[in-house]
């Protein structure tokens, strides 16, 4: 995959995700009404998208309220535990970019400052458990970047860089989170074929890794989500349409695939891109969806978290869904589709976990994400 950039890789040119406990007891303190603003990413750079526009939800429906000035290329957020600070990756490729915004006014984020990734399209971020850094995986060049939240919620340079290597090829780092403990760092390289797990020394800022759990060659796996009981985690393939279900030991830090499972129908051809995988708080159902056939998937999930199951494929009503988040009422999924540039939303029947077909759609030119604050 060499000199192929983010955008361009898999023909794409033609972001954050379920609501959480944490969102939940901010609104509380706040008295902010979690879920009634949503933020949605775009790309920006030879392509249609504002970056970051604020959108209103009322009911279901989302409309267009305002774009945030000078945000280019945003593809994916993330907030400090006390909502104060919202972190977006710019996802330029080869000079990328993460930004810090203040959100004193949920409804106006306001731009804090910028630093470099060290890096080529960093197309996700995740706050540090300690909520003294954040960490965001390069795409374009295989790394993660470990940078240090200031006072007041701006980013200091860089404190650690590690660079990913691929079998054949180049790697691709496209998530890094903490795992539901908390002690334990997860990066997701498509490239690599692998998944990392590291230790980050919270007095340094440097990272070291624990564990490289290699997956087929030619696997590609994407993202991957963890189930509530933190024991197993759902590993998403984009260049194979598959879930790996692997069990996770928060103690060791050390993940062990067990089972493959596909996320398209027997006898499905042509494109089979999965983009993104999510598990609703109740544990019972894993979500995913489906670049190509352009599908929203459900799976069954028995066993304790162990054993998952194909159950349906929705329509997204869209074109190249890249990324779908619940709502934080899981009562409608939103799927971020790119190439039609739409967001459309779906209801989820709280009992079955199905998605329905699609209630409605907003306009938002090459979108890729869609978060609830």
């Amino acid at each position: 995959m060499t000199g192929l950039s983010r955008r361009t890789f898999l023909g794409a040119a033609g972001a954050a995700g379920v609501g959480t406990v944490l969102g939940a007891q901010f609104a509380a303190a706040t008295g902010h009404r979690y879920g009634a603003t949503v933020y949605v990413g775009s790309y920006t750079s030879g392509a249609t998208g504002h970056g970051l526009d604020v959108v209103k939800r009322s009911g279901a429906a989302l409309s267009l309220d305002h774009t945030v000035p000078g945000i280019s290329d945003t593809s994916w957020f993330d907030r400090s535990a006390d909502g104060k600070t919202l972190y977006v990756t710019n996802e330029g490729d080869p000079n990328g970019f993460v930004s810090a915004l203040s959100l004193a006014d949920v409804s106006k984020p306001k731009l804090l400052n910028k630093v470099s990734s060290k890096g080529g399209a960093p197309t996700h971020l995740s706050v540090h458990s300690s909520q003294k850094y954040v960490l965001a995986a390069n795409y374009g060049s295989g790394s993660v970047v470990v940078l240090p939240i200031l006072a007041g919620g701006k980013l200091g340079a860089a404190t650690d860089l590690v660079t990913h290597h691929a079998d054949s090829g180049d790697a691709h780092a496209h998530q890094v989170v903490n795992d539901p403990t908390g002690q334990w760092v997860l990066a997701v390289d498509l490239g690599a074929d692998s998944v990392y797990v590291y230790k980050l020394d919270v007095a340094t800022g440097k990272l070291k890794q624990r564990q490289q759990l290699k997956l087929p060659a030619g696997a590609g796996p994407r993202h991957l989500a963890f189930h509530p009981n933190g024991r197993f985690a759902y590993i998403l393939q984009e260049l194979r349409p598959e879930v790996t279900v692997a069990s996770w030991d928060p103690v060791a830090g050390k993940l062990k695939a067990l089972s493959v499972v596909p996320a398209v129908p027997a006898g499905s051809t042509g494109d089979r891109y999965p983009g993104e995988v999510a598990v609703s708080r109740d544990g019972k159902f894993l979500y995913a969806t489906v670049r190509g056939p352009n599908t929203l998937a459900t799976f069954s999930v028995s066993d304790g978290g162990s054993a998952i199951k194909l159950v349906s494929s929705v329509s997204t009503g869209g074109n190249w869904p890249r990324h779908m988040a619940l709502d934080p009422e899981e009562k409608y999924f939103y799927v971020s589709n790119q190439r039609s540039g739409t967001v459309t939303w779906l209801p989820r029947d709280a009992g079955t976990g199905l998605p329905g077909g699609v209630a409605g759609s907003l306009s938002v030119g090459s979108v890729n994400s869609v978060y609830f604050v």
